[in-house]
C-alpha cells in the first residue's frame, strides 16, 4: 500500500457535521465555522491549491456550492479553522474566497431543506497546475468548478453528513 498519496485530513471534524459546522441562516442555527485542513505529499508539480465544499444532494439539479476557495500558494499545507470566513483574515494571502451558492463569499455550511434526508458534503482539496486559476471572487461556482477540473493534477477529499 502506497501511504504517501495526496491526502487531505482535519483535526477537528468529524463523519457527521456538527454545530460547529451548520450554516447560520436559512432556518439553520449553527457557527458557520469551515473546519480546520491539513495536507500532505501533494504531486510535485502543484503550482495552487483550491478547496470546495460539495453538496450533490441539494435539491436543484446541480448540487450546491458551499465554499469555493482557491489561489492558495503552493507552500501552504494547512488552513486554520474559521479561514472560510474573509472577514477573519486567515487564508493565505492571495487566496480568493468566491460566490457560493448562498450569494455569498466563503464559507456557507450545511442547511439541508428540513425533512430532506441525509446530505452528503464533501470538501475536495485540488493540486493545481497554475499558480492563478482566472476567476475572480464575482465569479459564479459552476464556472469556478469548471476553472478547477481545467487544471487539477490531483484532488482529495473528505465527506460529513448532516440532515435536519
Amino acid at each position: 500500500m502506497n501511504t504517501n498519496t495526496f491526502t487531505l485530513k482535519s483535526n477537528n471534524m468529524g463523519g457527521q457535521a456538527s454545530f460547529h459546522e451548520v450554516f447560520n441562516a436559512w432556518g439553520c442555527v449553527g457557527d458557520n465555522m469551515s473546519p480546520e485542513f491539513n495536507w500532505m505529499h501533494p504531486p510535485a508539480n502543484t503550482k495552487s491549491f483550491a478547496i470546495t465544499l460539495f453538496d450533490p444532494d441539494a435539491p436543484t439539479g446541480s448540487g450546491w456550492w458551499h465554499w469555493l476557495a482557491f489561489d492558495i500558494p503552493a507552500h501552504i499545507t494547512e488552513l486554520p479553522k474559521g479561514a472560510g470566513n474573509p472577514e477573519l483574515n486567515l487564508m493565505p494571502a492571495g487566496a480568493i474566497q468566491s460566490l457560493n451558492d448562498y450569494s455569498t463569499f466563503g464559507y456557507g455550511g450545511p442547511c439541508p431543506p428540513e425533512g430532506h434526508g441525509i446530505h452528503q458534503y464533501i470538501f475536495t482539496l485540488y493540486a493545481l497546475d497554475v499558480e492563478k486559476l482566472g476567476p475572480d471572487k464575482n465569479t459564479n461556482p459552476a464556472v469556478v468548478g469548471f476553472n478547477l477540473n481545467a487544471h487539477v493534477i490531483e484532488k482529495t477529499s473528505l465527506v460529513m453528513y448532516y440532515k435536519r
